[in-house]
């Protein structure tokens, strides 16, 4: 099976030792994303929504670059910082996705990096 990373400049570039996303066979895994505009590197905003919407953002950025669209996600993890948000990540959530949904998981944490309230990462299966 064949191993490749996926990249681009349309989402934030990696900000450790990962990448972006890593394709093995017809399954990419996309690493945790957060709420960061690709062209500065800087947080979009304090505004959870707005947050929200960047990651999902950022999410099909490299998504698109690994071939795929939304629609070829299997499974989505989603860290909040207050689960009280959770209404709202649905309400976002829905301008992106038709059914059928991927699986999703929902979790509350204490922290995330650069003290953004919200970060995803999935897995993608692409058609063969």
């Amino acid at each position: 099976m064949s191993k490749s990373v996926i990249q681009t400049n349309n989402a934030p570039a990696a900000i450790g030792t990962y990448s972006q996303a890593v394709k093995a066979g017809n399954t990419v895994y996309l690493s945790g994303q957060i709420p960061l505009v690709p062209s500065t590197m800087e947080m979009v905003s304090e505004d959870f929504e707005a947050q929200a919407v960047q990651v999902f953002e950022n999410m099909q950025a490299v998504i698109e670059a690994a071939g795929g669209t939304m629609s070829h996600l299997v499974k989505v993890n989603i860290f909040l910082i207050d689960l009280g948000q959770f209404a709202k990540v649905n309400e976002v959530m829905a301008r992106y996705f038709e059914e059928p949904y991927p699986a999703r998981a929902a979790v509350q944490v204490s922290a995330l990096p650069k003290g953004s309230q919200i970060e995803i990462d999935a897995v993608m299966v692409l058609p063969e």
